[in-house]
């Protein structure tokens, strides 16, 4: 595996050697098909996030440890609010918001996703949380631009782990994402910019006033999204790094 160009490949062949003793599968057919560049999270059926194990597979995007920062700002920002009310838009595999939901025992979140297998997924990983937590979450099969329908002015916090990869980046993608990752979930236009522009728009219909937006972004995006941020009325606006001091994330504050 590491002679197929896989950085990791001490941790992932430790991985498949556990799942497939534990399974009864082929550990020799594990291997090949890691060596092809298949993402070591599809071959094993899922991924470690934060608290929770996530299922994912084929036609969704597979979470990623950058984006454990944006949780934590997430809870942040929500932590001295009685009943939180929470919504992520682009939400996948429920990254973000089955996250929330399962640190913080009052928020209420709603999970937007547009793409039908992200939302079959999102629902497994939905289904495996306890049932007092599966009553704070809706799930909403929708476009970002219009779900949910019953919150505008009403949020609390607005999250996005949206697509932001510009088009001429492709070649700079790791075959793990650029053959495996679903298309929506990655391609934003010239710049990167274009799904981050919609959350920015959506955001400010749904946030109530003082409500916070946290956007993820790229490492190349630690100026620019924030000017969007900027540009569409947030105050308060401030950019993030994650574990590896690189930008990654945005925030800002709709102002009453």
């Amino acid at each position: 595996m590491a002679a197929a160009g896989i950085d990791s490949a001490d941790h992932d062949a430790r991985i498949l050697a556990r799942h497939a003793e534990a399974t009864g599968s082929d550990l020799e057919g594990l291997v090949v098909a890691r060596e092809s560049r298949i993402p070591l999270q599809h071959l094993v059926g899922s991924t470690g996030f934060r608290y929770l194990e996530l299922a994912v597979g084929p036609g969704v995007f597979i979470p990623r440890p950058e984006t454990e920062v944006v949780v934590d700002a997430v809870l942040a920002a929500v932590q001295d609010i009685e009943r939180p009310c929470v919504v992520d838009l682009c939400a996948g595999s429920g990254t973000i918001g089955l996250s929330v939901v399962h640190e913080n025992a009052a928020a209420e979140v709603d999970l937007v996703e547009v793409s039908e297998q992200a939302v079959e997924w999102m629902r497994h990983n939905l289904a495996a949380l306890d049932e007092p937590e599966r009553q704070r979450v809706r799930v909403h099969h929708a476009d970002l631009d219009t779900a949910p329908t019953d919150r505008d002015g009403l949020v609390d916090v607005v999250a996005s782990n949206p697509p932001y990869v510009a088009l001429h980046e492709r070649e700079q993608v790791d075959p793990e994402v650029r053959d495996h990752d679903p298309e929506m979930a990655l391609w934003a236009g010239v710049d990167g910019l274009d799904v981050i522009r919609r959350v920015v728009r959506r955001a400010r219909v749904l946030l109530r006033p003082g409500g916070t937006l946290v956007v993820e972004h790229s490492d190349r995006q630690g100026e620019s999204a924030p000017g969007v941020f900027s540009d569409a009325g947030f105050a308060d606006v401030r950019d993030h790094v994650d574990l590896t001091g690189r930008p990654r994330f945005t925030t800002g504050r709709w102002p009453a």
